[in-house]
Protein backbone atom coordinates (compact mmCIF):
# COMPACT_ATOMS: atom_id res chain seq x y z
CA UNK A 1 0.00 0.00 0.00
CA UNK A 2 0.75 3.51 -0.67
CA UNK A 3 0.66 4.65 2.90
CA UNK A 4 3.69 1.75 3.89
CA UNK A 5 5.69 3.54 1.56
CA UNK A 6 5.27 6.80 3.21
CA UNK A 7 6.30 4.74 6.34
CA UNK A 8 9.97 5.59 5.33
CA UNK A 9 9.74 9.12 6.40
CA UNK A 10 8.56 7.73 9.59
CA UNK A 11 11.81 5.86 10.20
CA UNK A 12 13.89 8.63 8.98
CA UNK A 13 12.70 10.65 11.44
CA UNK A 14 13.28 7.93 14.58
CA UNK A 15 16.82 7.54 13.23
CA UNK A 16 17.46 11.31 13.32
CA UNK A 17 16.54 11.61 17.00
CA UNK A 18 19.34 9.34 17.63
CA UNK A 19 21.39 10.63 15.17
CA UNK A 20 20.93 14.48 16.96
CA UNK A 21 22.55 12.55 20.01
CA UNK A 22 20.30 14.37 22.98
CA UNK A 23 17.13 12.82 24.42
CA UNK A 24 15.41 16.70 26.04
CA UNK A 25 15.44 19.22 24.12
CA UNK A 26 13.99 22.94 25.44
CA UNK A 27 12.89 26.21 24.70
CA UNK A 28 12.82 28.37 21.33
CA UNK A 29 12.18 31.84 20.33
CA UNK A 30 11.09 34.53 17.81
CA UNK A 31 11.80 37.66 16.65
CA UNK A 32 13.69 39.10 19.73
CA UNK A 33 11.16 37.59 22.41
CA UNK A 34 11.16 33.87 23.81
CA UNK A 35 8.65 31.67 22.68
CA UNK A 36 6.52 28.98 24.26
CA UNK A 37 7.59 25.44 23.96
CA UNK A 38 6.62 22.02 25.82
CA UNK A 39 9.79 21.38 26.45
CA UNK A 40 11.46 22.63 30.07
CA UNK A 41 14.79 24.98 29.51
CA UNK A 42 16.04 23.04 32.06
CA UNK A 43 16.62 20.51 29.48
CA UNK A 44 19.47 22.06 27.93
CA UNK A 45 22.03 21.73 27.03
CA UNK A 46 21.56 19.96 23.90
CA UNK A 47 23.74 18.27 21.61
CA UNK A 48 23.10 18.03 18.05
CA UNK A 49 25.78 16.26 15.65
CA UNK A 50 26.82 17.26 11.79
CA UNK A 51 28.81 17.20 8.96
CA UNK A 52 31.36 19.05 10.39
CA UNK A 53 31.22 17.30 14.13
CA UNK A 54 28.51 18.12 17.28
CA UNK A 55 27.02 21.90 17.84
CA UNK A 56 26.11 22.40 21.24
CA UNK A 57 23.15 24.54 22.49
CA UNK A 58 23.92 25.77 25.89
CA UNK A 59 20.57 27.00 27.02
CA UNK A 60 17.01 27.59 25.51
CA UNK A 61 17.43 30.29 22.20
CA UNK A 62 15.28 33.71 22.27
CA UNK A 63 16.78 34.67 18.61
CA UNK A 64 16.73 32.18 16.27
CA UNK A 65 18.16 33.13 12.47
CA UNK A 66 18.38 30.53 9.47
CA UNK A 67 20.72 30.59 6.20
CA UNK A 68 20.51 28.59 3.11
CA UNK A 69 17.25 27.28 1.39
CA UNK A 70 14.03 27.01 3.18
CA UNK A 71 15.98 26.17 7.20
CA UNK A 72 13.54 29.82 8.22
CA UNK A 73 10.21 27.14 7.42
CA UNK A 74 11.16 24.69 10.79
CA UNK A 75 10.59 27.68 13.13
CA UNK A 76 7.97 29.40 11.34
CA UNK A 77 6.21 25.96 10.70
CA UNK A 78 6.37 26.08 14.79
CA UNK A 79 5.25 29.37 15.12
CA UNK A 80 8.71 30.65 15.94
CA UNK A 81 9.21 34.15 13.46
CA UNK A 82 13.08 34.11 13.41
CA UNK A 83 15.25 37.13 13.76
CA UNK A 84 16.84 36.90 10.56
CA UNK A 85 16.70 34.53 7.24
CA UNK A 86 17.69 33.75 3.79
CA UNK A 87 16.18 35.80 0.92
CA UNK A 88 14.25 34.32 -1.61
CA UNK A 89 16.71 33.96 -4.80
CA UNK A 90 14.27 31.99 -6.97
CA UNK A 91 10.52 31.62 -7.37
CA UNK A 92 10.13 34.99 -5.74
CA UNK A 93 7.12 35.87 -8.30
CA UNK A 94 6.46 39.39 -6.47
CA UNK A 95 10.43 39.59 -5.81
CA UNK A 96 9.31 40.92 -2.18
CA UNK A 97 11.87 38.34 -1.06
CA UNK A 98 9.40 36.08 0.85
CA UNK A 99 7.97 32.80 -1.19
CA UNK A 100 4.33 32.51 -0.80
CA UNK A 101 3.97 30.30 1.51
CA UNK A 102 6.35 31.96 4.17
CA UNK A 103 4.14 34.92 3.62
CA UNK A 104 1.08 33.25 4.17
CA UNK A 105 2.71 31.61 7.48
CA UNK A 106 3.85 35.08 8.19
CA UNK A 107 0.43 36.77 7.58
CA UNK A 108 -1.15 34.13 9.89
CA UNK A 109 1.27 34.56 13.13
CA UNK A 110 1.05 38.39 12.74
CA UNK A 111 4.78 38.93 12.22
CA UNK A 112 6.66 41.80 10.15
CA UNK A 113 9.10 39.97 7.57
CA UNK A 114 12.41 39.12 9.44
CA UNK A 115 15.98 40.79 8.06
CA UNK A 116 16.44 39.08 4.93
CA UNK A 117 19.93 37.86 4.57
CA UNK A 118 21.27 38.12 0.87
CA UNK A 119 22.93 35.66 -0.06
CA UNK A 120 23.28 35.58 -3.86
CA UNK A 121 26.74 35.65 -4.34
CA UNK A 122 27.42 34.21 -0.80
CA UNK A 123 26.21 34.24 2.70
CA UNK A 124 26.07 37.64 4.61
CA UNK A 125 28.16 36.63 7.87
CA UNK A 126 27.63 41.00 8.53
CA UNK A 127 24.06 41.05 8.83
CA UNK A 128 23.76 37.61 10.36
CA UNK A 129 26.11 38.86 12.74
CA UNK A 130 23.74 41.90 13.74
CA UNK A 131 20.55 40.05 14.55
CA UNK A 132 22.44 39.13 17.25
CA UNK A 133 21.35 35.01 17.31
CA UNK A 134 21.49 32.65 20.09
CA UNK A 135 21.48 29.87 17.23
CA UNK A 136 21.68 29.42 13.44
CA UNK A 137 20.16 26.74 11.58
CA UNK A 138 21.41 25.44 8.54
CA UNK A 139 20.52 21.61 8.25
CA UNK A 140 19.38 22.07 5.08
CA UNK A 141 22.34 23.79 2.99
CA UNK A 142 25.93 23.18 1.54
CA UNK A 143 27.85 25.16 4.11
CA UNK A 144 31.63 24.99 3.26
CA UNK A 145 33.31 23.99 6.60
CA UNK A 146 34.60 27.74 6.22
CA UNK A 147 31.46 29.01 6.29
CA UNK A 148 30.14 26.44 9.25
CA UNK A 149 33.32 27.50 11.25
CA UNK A 150 32.64 31.96 10.91
CA UNK A 151 28.67 31.16 11.65
CA UNK A 152 29.95 29.17 14.77
CA UNK A 153 32.15 32.16 15.84
CA UNK A 154 28.80 34.12 15.45
CA UNK A 155 26.30 31.44 17.50
CA UNK A 156 26.24 27.52 17.81
CA UNK A 157 25.42 26.29 14.14
CA UNK A 158 23.58 23.46 12.98
CA UNK A 159 24.62 22.18 9.85
CA UNK A 160 23.68 19.52 7.32
CA UNK A 161 23.77 15.91 8.53
CA UNK A 162 25.69 14.18 5.34
CA UNK A 163 26.38 15.71 2.00
CA UNK A 164 25.93 19.18 1.03
CA UNK A 165 22.23 19.64 0.30
CA UNK A 166 21.79 16.05 1.28
CA UNK A 167 19.54 17.04 4.44
CA UNK A 168 15.79 14.97 3.96
CA UNK A 169 13.16 17.26 4.90
CA UNK A 170 12.47 14.81 8.09
CA UNK A 171 16.53 15.69 9.34
CA UNK A 172 15.95 19.02 8.54
CA UNK A 173 12.60 19.52 11.06
CA UNK A 174 14.25 16.71 13.65
CA UNK A 175 17.58 18.65 13.64
CA UNK A 176 16.26 22.07 13.81
CA UNK A 177 13.06 21.53 16.21
CA UNK A 178 15.92 19.99 18.36
CA UNK A 179 18.19 22.84 18.54
CA UNK A 180 14.95 25.06 19.55
CA UNK A 181 13.68 23.10 21.58
CA UNK A 182 10.64 21.49 20.23
CA UNK A 183 11.58 18.07 19.63
CA UNK A 184 7.87 16.98 20.48
CA UNK A 185 6.43 19.83 18.22
CA UNK A 186 8.60 18.73 15.46
CA UNK A 187 7.53 15.58 15.47
CA UNK A 188 4.02 16.32 15.37
CA UNK A 189 4.78 18.42 12.27
CA UNK A 190 6.42 15.41 10.91
CA UNK A 191 3.76 13.57 11.12
CA UNK A 192 1.55 16.20 10.11
CA UNK A 193 3.48 16.44 6.78
CA UNK A 194 3.25 12.97 6.52
CA UNK A 195 -0.30 13.21 6.17
CA UNK A 196 -1.11 15.52 3.63
CA UNK A 197 1.71 13.95 1.35
CA UNK A 198 -0.51 10.51 2.08
CA UNK A 199 -2.98 12.06 0.93
CA UNK A 200 -2.09 14.03 -2.14
CA UNK A 201 -0.23 10.99 -2.96
CA UNK A 202 -3.21 8.89 -2.69
CA UNK A 203 -5.03 10.63 -5.59
CA UNK A 204 -2.44 9.82 -8.16
CA UNK A 205 -2.01 6.17 -7.91
CA UNK A 206 -0.40 6.31 -11.79
CA UNK A 207 2.98 7.33 -10.52
CA UNK A 208 3.45 4.38 -8.14
CA UNK A 209 5.99 2.41 -9.72
CA UNK A 210 7.01 4.85 -12.59
CA UNK A 211 11.01 5.38 -12.94
CA UNK A 212 11.67 9.30 -12.53
CA UNK A 213 14.99 11.15 -13.74
CA UNK A 214 14.60 14.96 -12.25
CA UNK A 215 16.48 16.65 -15.00
CA UNK A 216 18.60 19.64 -16.27
CA UNK A 217 18.30 20.88 -20.00
CA UNK A 218 20.61 23.51 -21.06
CA UNK A 219 19.07 25.01 -23.97
CA UNK A 220 22.25 26.45 -24.89
CA UNK A 221 24.22 23.06 -24.95
CA UNK A 222 22.74 19.42 -25.65
CA UNK A 223 25.66 17.80 -25.88
CA UNK A 224 24.85 16.93 -22.46
CA UNK A 225 21.93 15.40 -19.93
CA UNK A 226 21.88 17.61 -16.63
CA UNK A 227 20.23 15.11 -13.31
CA UNK A 228 20.20 15.36 -9.62
CA UNK A 229 21.36 12.20 -7.95
CA UNK A 230 19.52 10.38 -5.15
CA UNK A 231 21.74 12.73 -2.60
CA UNK A 232 19.09 15.57 -3.29
CA UNK A 233 16.06 15.73 -2.20
CA UNK A 234 14.07 16.53 -5.25
CA UNK A 235 14.54 12.65 -6.33
CA UNK A 236 14.58 11.50 -3.21
CA UNK A 237 11.22 12.93 -2.21
CA UNK A 238 9.47 11.15 -5.46
CA UNK A 239 11.63 7.80 -4.61
CA UNK A 240 9.54 8.08 -0.98
CA UNK A 241 6.28 8.45 -2.69
CA UNK A 242 6.44 5.62 -4.66
CA UNK A 243 8.34 6.02 -7.66
CA UNK A 244 12.07 4.60 -8.45
CA UNK A 245 15.14 5.52 -9.65
CA UNK A 246 16.53 4.63 -12.89
CA UNK A 247 19.36 2.77 -13.24
CA UNK A 248 21.46 5.34 -14.71
CA UNK A 249 21.07 7.54 -11.79
CA UNK A 250 21.00 5.11 -9.01
CA UNK A 251 24.57 4.19 -10.71
CA UNK A 252 25.77 7.84 -11.37
CA UNK A 253 24.83 8.52 -7.06
CA UNK A 254 26.37 5.53 -6.16
CA UNK A 255 29.79 6.79 -7.32
CA UNK A 256 29.25 10.74 -6.04
CA UNK A 257 28.33 12.64 -3.01
CA UNK A 258 27.30 15.40 -5.59
CA UNK A 259 23.90 16.68 -5.74
CA UNK A 260 24.06 17.04 -9.34
CA UNK A 261 25.83 15.35 -12.17
CA UNK A 262 25.51 14.82 -15.89
CA UNK A 263 25.85 12.59 -18.65
CA UNK A 264 27.06 12.95 -22.60
CA UNK A 265 23.87 13.15 -25.11
CA UNK A 266 25.58 10.53 -26.91
CA UNK A 267 24.84 8.19 -23.91
CA UNK A 268 21.49 8.99 -23.83
CA UNK A 269 20.32 5.33 -24.02
CA UNK A 270 21.22 4.64 -20.60
CA UNK A 271 17.99 6.32 -20.37
CA UNK A 272 15.68 4.52 -21.71
CA UNK A 273 14.35 2.76 -18.98
CA UNK A 274 12.96 6.36 -17.59
CA UNK A 275 9.14 6.65 -17.41
CA UNK A 276 8.99 10.63 -16.21
CA UNK A 277 11.32 13.10 -16.94
CA UNK A 278 11.07 16.23 -14.00
CA UNK A 279 12.68 19.20 -15.12
CA UNK A 280 12.57 23.19 -14.97
CA UNK A 281 11.49 24.77 -18.44
CA UNK A 282 8.47 25.22 -21.09
CA UNK A 283 6.83 23.93 -24.28
CA UNK A 284 9.40 25.63 -26.63
CA UNK A 285 12.44 23.68 -24.13
CA UNK A 286 10.15 20.24 -24.72
CA UNK A 287 10.02 20.85 -28.85
CA UNK A 288 13.61 21.49 -28.73
CA UNK A 289 14.77 18.40 -27.14
CA UNK A 290 12.38 16.36 -29.30
CA UNK A 291 14.34 17.60 -31.95
CA UNK A 292 17.75 16.75 -30.92
CA UNK A 293 19.03 13.78 -32.55
CA UNK A 294 20.59 12.32 -29.39
CA UNK A 295 18.55 13.63 -26.44
CA UNK A 296 15.34 13.28 -28.37
CA UNK A 297 15.61 9.68 -28.64
CA UNK A 298 14.63 9.24 -24.71
CA UNK A 299 11.79 7.72 -24.90
CA UNK A 300 10.53 9.66 -22.53
CA UNK A 301 11.57 12.87 -24.51
CA UNK A 302 9.94 11.28 -27.92
CA UNK A 303 6.55 10.60 -26.68
CA UNK A 304 6.24 13.90 -24.12
CA UNK A 305 6.48 12.02 -20.79
CA UNK A 306 8.00 15.63 -19.58
CA UNK A 307 6.60 17.08 -16.67
CA UNK A 308 7.61 20.67 -17.39
CA UNK A 309 8.12 23.20 -14.25
CA UNK A 310 8.16 26.79 -15.25
CA UNK A 311 11.01 28.16 -14.33
CA UNK A 312 11.75 30.61 -11.50
CA UNK A 313 8.32 30.25 -10.75
CA UNK A 314 6.87 29.46 -6.99
CA UNK A 315 5.51 25.98 -7.97
CA UNK A 316 8.96 25.39 -9.59
CA UNK A 317 10.13 26.45 -5.94
CA UNK A 318 8.24 24.29 -4.44
CA UNK A 319 8.94 21.05 -6.17
CA UNK A 320 12.15 21.17 -3.12
CA UNK A 321 9.54 20.17 -0.45
CA UNK A 322 9.81 21.99 2.55
CA UNK A 323 8.01 22.41 6.00
CA UNK A 324 5.50 25.25 4.15
CA UNK A 325 5.49 24.92 1.00
CA UNK A 326 3.52 21.15 0.58
CA UNK A 327 0.59 22.28 2.00
CA UNK A 328 0.32 25.23 -0.58
CA UNK A 329 1.47 23.37 -3.69
CA UNK A 330 2.31 19.32 -3.49
CA UNK A 331 -1.12 18.62 -4.52
CA UNK A 332 -0.85 20.69 -8.09
CA UNK A 333 2.80 19.04 -8.44
CA UNK A 334 1.95 15.72 -8.27
CA UNK A 335 -0.82 16.75 -10.92
CA UNK A 336 1.89 18.20 -13.39
CA UNK A 337 3.83 14.78 -12.67
CA UNK A 338 0.76 12.23 -13.39
CA UNK A 339 0.12 14.45 -16.37
CA UNK A 340 3.13 13.45 -18.00
CA UNK A 341 3.04 9.73 -16.42
CA UNK A 342 -0.16 8.82 -18.32
CA UNK A 343 1.36 9.36 -21.31
CA UNK A 344 3.40 6.09 -20.50
CA UNK A 345 1.93 3.13 -23.04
Amino acid sequence: MRASRLMSFAAAAALLVGLAGCSQPAGSAGQGSEASSSADAAAFPVTIKHAFGETVVKSKPTRVATVAWANHEVPLALGIVPVGMAKADYGDDDADGVLPWVKEQLDELGATTPVLFDETDSIDFEAVADTKPDVILAAYSGLSKSDYETLSKIAPTVAYPGVAWGATLEQMITMESLAIGMKTEGEALIAKLHATTETDVEKHPALAGKSVLWGYFDPSDLSKVGFYTTNDSRPAFLEQIGMTTPEAVSSASAKTDEFYTTISAEAADSLDDVDVIVTYGDAALLKKLQADPLIGKIPAIERGSVALLTDDTPLAAGANPSPLSIDWGLEDYLALIDTAAGKVG
